[in-house]
């Protein structure tokens, strides 16, 4: 094999993954990362709460597609190569062992993304990967020889052979500028994965309030999602949200996060199940305060205030609960209506929605269709998962199937 120069640019995720991997696979290759900011894997160190949610206990290829938003037919043969358990495996060959938690994601046992960071720094420098910062590659321009000249915001230069863009998402277009100047298409960058503004004063004074399994939907559109819920003092966030933002991401953006969103507080009830559970409490608990006698798992102070805004007063007892307020406590239940007002980007989950159009690229090596040597990994391109472990599983297989067909002599190696 001859020596090969590689550069990398994006020290994140996928960036790493694909160094990693095409420096352990040909030894003899010229492999750099560089990375515009201080310090490399920032995302990794603040996602989960610094624990780092690493993938998710999603073990069946096709399956783990239907988390995607965007990307899922894309996805299929690269997580039939590179999945969840395979991610799992390289990280405990490394040293690192994951636990997985009720929801299926899965972190380190450390619950410390340094556990990630450390593991990923070491791999890359045992493999001889040069690791530069504080440096932006800001133009790209292919060689008439074949190869890419680069240029950098310190007035450096630099050349190689392969070049991998793994920049992550493209919050704007200009951050997919390079993409773009080498012939590709960008797909309209919107937020995804983000929580929602909403001005009712009774749902502020919840803030703080979870609950583990509620349903959401947007009338008009085919957006319905069940998971928990936590209110905050702007809104509501939690996992059922950021799947709907998620879902919803360009729709949601078409309506400039104006919208009405439905909740069913008891998604696990019929209206058939409801309305014995209310004949039950009518005869064994009559003469107890509506208003103090939630239905499980409802918690206390969001059950008074779906009482009271169904109408009902305070000093209402079961026994004198009439069929009408019996109704509209029902229709509350099960779907009560807020109106989103905007939204607010989920800060240990940043995803954008877009980015360079997959049809121009080869999943089978990440390859660029369009221009020859030129690679994509990670949330540059323009797919996303729902919150849970599936866009860093995506970083992953991305990374891995660009290093090693970078590291490989075959032009179209699988």
């Amino acid at each position: 094999m001859s020596s090969r120069r590689v550069i990398v640019v994006g020290g994140g995720a996928a960036g790493f993954f694909a160094a990693i991997t095409c420096a352990e696979a040909r030894r003899d290759a010229k492999v750099t990362l560089i990375e515009k900011g201080p310090q490399f894997l920032s995302k990794v160190r603040i996602s989960g709460g610094g624990r780092c949610n690493v993938t998710h206990a999603c073990f069946d290829a096709r399956e783990l597609t239907t988390r995607f938003p965007r990307g899922e037919h894309a996805l299929i043969a690269p997580f039939q190569r590179f999945q969840s358990r395979d991610t799992v495996e390289w990280f405990e060959t490394r040293g690192v062992k994951l636990k997985v938690e009720s929801d299926g994601r899965m972190f380190p046992t450390t619950d410390s993304s340094e556990t990630i960071i450390d593991c990923l720094l070491g791999a890359a420098r045992s493999a001889g990967v040069e690791l530069l910062t504080r440096r932006d590659v800001t133009r790209a321009l292919r060689r008439p020889e074949g190869g890419f000249e680069l240029a950098l915001s310190n007035d450096e230069t630099a050349a190689c052979d392969r070049l991998l863009l793994a920049t992550g998402g493209c919050r704007t277009p200009a951050l997919g500028q390079l993409a773009v100047s080498l012939g590709h298409t960008l797909e309209t960058p919107v937020p995804s994965l983000f929580t929602f503004h909403i001005a009712t004063p009774w749902l502020h004074e919840l803030a703080g309030i979870s609950l583990s399994a509620v349903e959401a939907s947007v009338p008009g559109t085919k957006l319905r999602e069940r998971g928990a819920l936590l209110v905050t003092h702007w809104g509501l966030s939690g996992p059922v949200i950021l799947r709907v933002s998620a879902w919803g991401a360009r729709e949601l953006h078409r309506r400039n996060y104006q919208f009405p969103i439905h909740f069913n507080w008891l998604p696990q009830l019929s209206t058939e199940s409801l309305s014995a559970e209310f004949k039950v409490r009518r005869g064994s608990q009559p003469a107890r305060l509506v208003v103090n006698t939630p239905v499980p798992p409802i918690p206390a102070r969001l059950w008074e205030q779906l009482v009271l805004s169904a109408g009902i007063e305070p000093e209402t007892r079961w026994a004198a609960l009439a069929r009408s307020d019996e109704h509209h406590l029902a229709q509350r239940l099960m779907r009560t209506e807020f109106l989103v007002t905007g939204k607010s980007v989920n800060k240990d989950e940043f995803v954008t929605c877009g980015g360079v159009r997959l049809s121009e690229v080869n999943f089978k090596t990440m390859e660029s269709r369009i221009c020859p040597g030129l690679y994509f990994a990670g949330e540059l391109l323009d797919m996303d998962g729902i919150t849970g472990g599936f866009n860093f599983q995506a970083a992953w297989t991305t990374g891995w199937i660009a290093g090693k067909a970078m590291a490989s002599d075959d032009a179209s190696a699988t």
